[in-house]
């Protein structure tokens, strides 16, 4: 019995050594980090920084190296500092800086070891900040434009298959709002900016997973058009919905859309008989 309660005890008195431990641990980290942040001491701050980011503790690290990063410029330790620095940034998901910041270490050491991995990782700030496709795509593009400095300027790159992922997923982006830009002028009955709209997107996408359906309302778009023009132009604006839908089958033999479009096409043939006959009369009885 003596035992058990000595065993029990000692438990007990191990558990609360132990939270002790811990406590004391922590509050000696804190006073630390507290004592980097009001000290002059360069060195000690950028040692804790450094300590804190292998910890992955990037807000606290952070605020270590926004006051030693100006400090550093310039200087040999310059190099590493600045590394952390800007990649501190992107693990914080601050992607506007750390774009910025990334591109800084890559323009001012080129011949970095690191400079392979700053770079892509400058891209990927900007591949961060592109917007979901119905929104504005300006930083899309800028992201693409990075990549794609990457892809060329590191052609033997182990980060090369990511680059072109990550490129290959903001080009559908762009064609998709391409794509969903020329679609929605239908849907306004603005029949001509369509039509400018779904050839431009046909001519710059060719291979677009989104082309049967680009075919099929370009056809649409043809047949409204012609519907709401004037006498004197809807033969030829008539023949050019045929035009579009025989695109369409070339392309696309087992078209969904063929059969949705048989309507509009015997209307288009029967309205360019009919206007051809009236042309005709008219030109024989003037």
């Amino acid at each position: 019995m003596i035992n058990v309660y000595f065993c029990r005890q000692l438990s007990v008195y191990m558990r609360h050594f132990f939270y002790l431990l811990m406590l004391m641990l922590i509050t000696s980290g804190c006073s630390q980090y507290q004592k980097a942040l009001k000290s002059e001491d360069l060195a000690f701050k950028s040692k804790l920084a450094e300590e804190l980011y292998n910890a992955k503790k990037y807000k606290k690290s952070i605020r270590l190296y926004e006051q030693i990063e100006p400090k550093y410029r310039g200087r040999p330790q310059g190099e590493r500092i600045l590394y952390f620095y800007a990649t501190n940034l992107y693990f914080l998901k601050d992607y506007i800086t750390s774009g910025y910041q990334l591109e800084r270490f890559t323009s001012a050491y080129p011949r970095s070891e690191k400079v392979e991995e700053v770079a892509l990782m400058g891209a990927k700030s900007y591949y961060h900040l592109s917007p979901k496709y119905s929104l504005d795509q300006t930083d899309t593009q800028t992201a693409l434009d990075k990549l794609q400095n990457f892809i060329n300027s590191y052609p033997k790159s182990e980060r090369l298959d990511e680059a072109n992922a990550l490129y290959q997923e903001l080009a559908g982006k762009l064609e998709r709002k391409a794509f969903e830009v020329a679609k929605q002028y239908n849907k306004i009955y603005d029949y001509q900016a369509a039509l400018k709209s779904l050839d431009l997107f046909l001519t710059e996408y060719p291979g677009s997973s989104f082309r049967e359906e680009a075919l099929y309302y370009r056809v649409l778009a043809s047949f409204n058009y012609a519907e709401n023009s004037i006498q004197i132009r809807q033969i030829d604006r008539y023949k050019d919905v045929l035009a579009a839908y025989n695109k369409l089958v070339d392309s696309f033999k087992e078209s969904i859309y063929i059969g949705q479009l048989k309507t509009m096409v015997n209307k288009s043939k029967a309205q360019i008989e009919r206007l051809t006959l009236l042309a005709n009369n008219a030109s024989n009885n003037p």
